[in-house]
């Protein structure tokens, strides 16, 4: 029965190492995704394309109010007309 329960207690101590090291190996991959995501969003928000994009956006922004105030000018112009 000795060699029974020595053989038990191996092969769990073998399953609780094998455990140990398989987490030890995820927690490695899992802290070197985030850190890898971490650069790749602080480099997306301050590339050189993520600045232009955000100037052409605001000139956009910019264009379509001052198309919206000649369309509402034009519009009460219109209304002023008299046909």
């Amino acid at each position: 029965m000795d060699n029974k329960e020595d053989l038990i207690l191996s092969m769990n101590q073998s399953l609780a190492n094998k455990f140990e090291r398989l987490y030890k190996e995820e927690l490695q991959k899992r802290k070197q995704a985030e850190n890898e995501l971490a650069l790749i969003k602080g480099i997306g928000q301050n590339s050189p394309e993520q600045q232009s994009l955000k100037k052409e956006l605001q000139e956009v922004k910019e264009d379509n109010r001052k198309l919206s105030l000649q369309i509402s000018d034009m519009i009460n112009q219109l209304r002023d007309a008299q046909f």
